[in-house]
């Protein structure tokens, strides 16, 4: 049996929250890799909206087991408060169902403090992150002085941890003018979270490799998209951490063998949301449509989203790197109703035309984009479940998708409802 990494191959906000939510039912474990609370996964299921960020998107099914792994970093108090709001929806959430490695970094307070200190004052260039502590949680995970799951367990490991934390961090804070932190406050406030994170602490390495060995489905969840990741995206303009599938397998302790298909998440047009490049960026009545007809706004942040044509260039670059096999393309119905529809396929750069994306930033900025042109279509794609649903210039157009990205349709969605889906090609059935 398969097991399947869903990444996201755009900017993030290709709607992998219902296409997961969608394979979950196939799937027995279900496990975040990587990122952390500023993501922002919607489901929709019978009418109902289900908003998360920390906990994976197969927790709103039953009898499944939801895994956040050692690559996530974790907002204890965020966290709670989720899962309190499912449970109020009727979502049922037990260590039964949730495990979190115990290797796992913990956000703290001092974290989205800093954050959001040097957002406010970088004068340079905005990095245009969510404040909310993530990168700098990461920064102490490498610098080997970060609070994982497993200290909370011990009062003694715990202070040292803080301890080690807090001469880093006071430092900084002097430089940006904050007050130092209150260390006891902050270890009480750990002590006080620590009973509700750890009833669902677990070896999730091992739960993992054993659910493999025993011919498990697993389903690697992502979050954000690969042009943010911190290797291959629009740098300085990304995510602290790698969102492309090689890091599914190291974010949950287990070998790249165990990853058999890799499904990328592709919306049917682009979009971003924060500060970086943008090559195919409408700012005119076409890109208002696609973001008023897409509801386009973070589920994280509410901030609007920037909005543009298809990037052939960028998806195709995003496969290559991911290793994709196969691309669920959502959000088709958007591009309902306009005339003509324009993908981009290339890039001028100094008078060269080039097909992928250069990393120098003065390049990519410079770089203007080479469009081709289709037909639209004046049917409705909305809630289509098969081809025979879809108008003739709808399958014209993914089709076209598929050529220039060299990766097939595996999955197409047609509206926010989970049974709204075309299925191509089953990814757990490789």
């Amino acid at each position: 049996m398969a097991n399947v990494v869903v990444v996201g191959a755009q900017w993030g906000d290709e709607g992998k929250g219902k296409i997961v939510d969608w394979l979950s039912e196939r799937a027995d474990v279900i496990a975040r890799f990587q990122g952390g609370h500023n993501a922002g996964h919607t489901l929709v299921i019978d009418g109902e909206v289900y908003k998360l960020h920390a906990l994976p998107s197969g927790v709103v099914r039953g009898g499944k087991l939801s895994v956040i792994g050692n690559g996530v970093v974790l907002d204890p108090w965020h966290l709670v408060s989720e899962i309190e709001t499912l449970r109020g929806q009727g979502v049922e959430i037990t260590p039964e169902t949730l495990m979190i490695a115990e290797n796992t970094p913990l956000i703290l307070p001092i974290h989205g403090e800093l954050d959001r200190a040097r957002e406010s004052q970088n004068s340079v260039a905005k990095i245009g992150t969510t404040g909310r502590g993530i990168g700098p949680a990461y920064e102490d995970k490498v610098g080997r002085r970060v609070v994982r799951v497993a200290d909370l367990a011990d009062e003694t490991t715990l202070e040292l941890r803080v301890d080690r934390a807090l001469i880093h961090h006071d430092a900084l804070r002097r430089g940006l003018g904050l007050d130092p932190v209150d260390r006891d406050a902050l270890i009480a406030k750990l002590k006080e979270v620590a009973p509700a994170i750890l009833e669902y602490a677990a070896p999730v390495w091992k739960v993992m490799n054993e659910a493999r060995k025993a011919g498990k489905r697993i389903l690697f969840e992502g979050a954000q998209g690969a042009l943010l990741d911190i290797d291959f995206g629009t740098y300085p303009f990304v995510t602290s951490s790698n969102v492309i599938a090689g890091q599914a397998a190291t974010g949950v302790g287990m070998g790249p063998g165990s990853i058999d298909f890799v499904l990328g998440i592709v919306k049917a047009y682009t979009t971003r949301v924060g500060e970086g490049p943008f090559p195919t960026e409408l700012e005119d009545d076409d890109g208002q449509r696609l973001g008023e007809r897409g509801h386009e706004f973070g589920t994280t942040t509410g901030r609007k989203r920037r909005c543009g044509w298809f990037d052939a260039c960028l998806v195709r670059q995003t496969c290559a790197t991911s290793g994709v096999n196969g691309i669920s393309l959502t959000k088709l119905d958007v591009l309902d109703g306009f005339e003509t529809l324009k993908i981009c396929v290339g890039y001028e750069l100094d008078g060269e035309t080039l097909d992928y994306l250069p990393t120098a930033a003065d390049q990519q900025a410079r770089c203007t984009p080479v469009y081709e042109e289709m037909p639209g279509w004046s049917e409705s794609t909305e809630g289509a479940r098969s081809w025979a649903d879809l108008p003739a210039n709808a399958i014209k157009y993914v089709r076209r998708v598929e050529e220039l990205i060299d990766c097939p349709v595996a999955l197409l969605s047609t509206s926010p409802e989970r049974e709204d889906t075309i299925l191509v090609r089953d990814p757990f059935a490789d």
